[in-house]
């Protein structure tokens, strides 16, 4: 059974909660390199076929998991204005993507991704998290550019540079794709 054809609730989702369980405890007791899917299938208390069956391999059990991570916790602050608000989410989204757990995360949902869905579903909770913040400015009646032209000026530039040129990358990078994504928004009005 594809992810996409589970149903939520249920016997599938306390499977999928006590497998994920078991990938987050067994990774911090022996390792990523130790995990396998027998190893992960007992101590979840299902047998491996059930994992096979479910995710097919463990590459993309790593990639369900690491997409669960990814999701965000809470909704971005508010702190009374769009550049304030893009700002301080833009850091935290660096902080967190950038640490090494994060960069793991990322390449473990890509890895086990034949499909795309689980990129598509970590680009996706970024765009549902820019999409309050610009929600929240344009109730406060600030011009704002759309979701996807933040994903394409600040999101996907700060992705690139995490996966493939992290030397140097710090906070003060994330403000400067802001500011420069508002002055060009600013200018274009």
């Amino acid at each position: 059974m594809s992810r996409q054809m589970v149903r939520p609730g249920g016997r599938s989702a306390r499977v999928q909660a006590s497998v994920h369980t078991a990938v987050r405890e067994l990774e911090a007791e022996v390792g990523r390199d130790g995990l396998t899917v027998p190893l992960i299938a007992q101590r979840a208390g299902v047998t491996p076929s059930t994992i096979y069956r479910r995710w097919g391999d463990l590459a993309q059990l790593l990639s369900d998991v690491a997409v669960e991570r990814l999701r965000p916790d809470t909704t971005p602050r508010d702190h009374g204005g769009l550049e304030t608000d893009l700002t301080a989410w833009a850091e935290q989204f660096l902080d967190e993507m950038a640490s090494p757990a994060g960069r793991a995360y990322i390449r473990d949902a890509l890895l086990g991704d034949p499909d795309g869905s689980n990129a598509g579903q970590c680009s996706a909770y970024a765009a549902d998290q820019v999409d309050v913040i610009l929600t929240r400015a344009a109730e406060r009646g600030e011009d704002t550019p759309g979701v996807e032209t933040v994903v394409d000026h600040v999101v996907a530039p700060l992705m690139y540079r995490i996966l493939f040129r992290p030397a140097g990358l710090d906070s003060a990078h994330a403000r400067e794709l802001v500011a420069g994504l508002l002055e060009g928004n600013a200018a274009g009005k």
